[in-house]
């Protein structure tokens, strides 16, 4: 798993800095590459990526490696990242890894950041060889005025899914909320909100 990222990483980088060496009369254009390749374990390792860069100096990349082991089991890891031409910029990341028994384990993140605010969200899930999912998501936010957002997800076979919401304006007022589905209870939500002095108000 290591190897992989690393080889990631590392085709990110160079589409990135090949863009960023042109000359200022190349400053804008796109390269791809691709490549397959057998492996150690008995299966293949494909390739692919791009990276692209606009007249205006925006830029992004992206990325991926999969790899199979030749008896049912494989792992792919993605990646990207991009400028914009006015300074905001993000990046995601995201591994899958599908086993032979039929289990599947999946991780991603995202962040971002403009003249807006700035955010990010990071969860994953994973499926057991008997069907069972269980995962979960965490999300933030901040504003350029001021405002903050969280939210933080969940769920799992059996047990029913979550969900709790906590925002703040600007202002100082603030919403807190959560939602659960079961299936013995179905959907139950409760919120409530405050002032900037902490004291309940109505939503």
């Amino acid at each position: 798993m290591i190897v992989r990222k690393f080889t990631l990483t590392a085709l990110i980088c160079a589409c990135t800095l090949a863009l960023s060496a042109a000359s200022p009369a190349h400053a804008e254009g796109r390269i791809k590459v691709r490549g397959s390749t057998s492996n150690a374990a008995g299966g293949t390792t494909t390739v692919n990526g791009s990276a692209a860069r606009g007249p205006q100096g925006g830029a992004a990349a992206r990325g991926r490696v999969t790899s199979t082991d030749g008896q049912g089991n494989a792992t792919s890891t993605s990646g990207g990242a991009f400028r914009g031409p006015n300074g905001g910029y993000g990046a995601r990341a995201g591994s899958t890894q599908v086993n032979q028994d039929g289990s599947v384990q999946h991780q991603s993140s995202a962040a971002a950041n403009t003249v807006y605010g700035s955010g990010s969200s990071s969860g994953g899930f994973t499926r057991g060889a008997d069907g069972s999912v269980q995962g979960g998501r965490s999300t933030s936010a901040v504003g350029a005025s001021g405002g903050r957002y969280n939210s933080n997800t969940s769920y799992a076979t059996g047990q029913g899914a979550s969900h709790n919401t906590s925002a703040t304006g600007a202002a100082g007022n603030s919403y807190q909320g959560q939602t659960t589905v079961t299936q013995d209870q179905g959907v139950q939500h409760s919120h409530q909100c405050y002032d900037a002095a902490g004291q309940p108000i109505d939503c």
